[in-house]
């Protein structure tokens, strides 16, 4: 991977079911950099059930911990809140640190969290 791609983002809207879950699938570092596109998609959900695929997220920074934060407090209404799947040890120790990672539900992969509905 060249270091511009090691510096972009790209979100995917997983297609599935409408009465379903919301899957956005991240690949890239979510970093103060790379925030806008992350905001805006995050902005213009309004599902009750938001699943952010975290498999291609190789590192994130304060920026991105704050914008996972805010997207926390949107949703801490929602009966199934934000899960994360696929978080690696890097995003993931980086989440305790910061104190963030109780605010989300945490599975090692999309069909796990989407069988988990409560």
């Amino acid at each position: 991977m060249n270091p511009m791609q090691e510096r972009s983002l790209t979100i995917e809207d997983v297609p599935g079911s409408p009465d379903g879950p919301h899957v956005l699938r991240l690949s890239g570092p979510l970093i103060l950099t790379t925030l806008s596109d992350f905001q805006s998609k995050v902005r213009a959900d309004w599902s009750h059930n938001l699943i952010l695929d975290f498999t291609n997220v190789p590192y994130l920074d304060s920026a991105g911990i704050g914008a996972l934060a805010w997207v926390h407090v949107r949703h801490h209404k929602d009966s199934n809140g934000v899960s994360l799947v696929g978080v690696g040890e890097r995003v993931h120790e980086a989440l305790k640190i910061a104190h963030v990672d109780q605010f989300f539900r945490i599975f090692d992969n999309l069909s796990d969290a989407q069988a988990k509905r409560t």
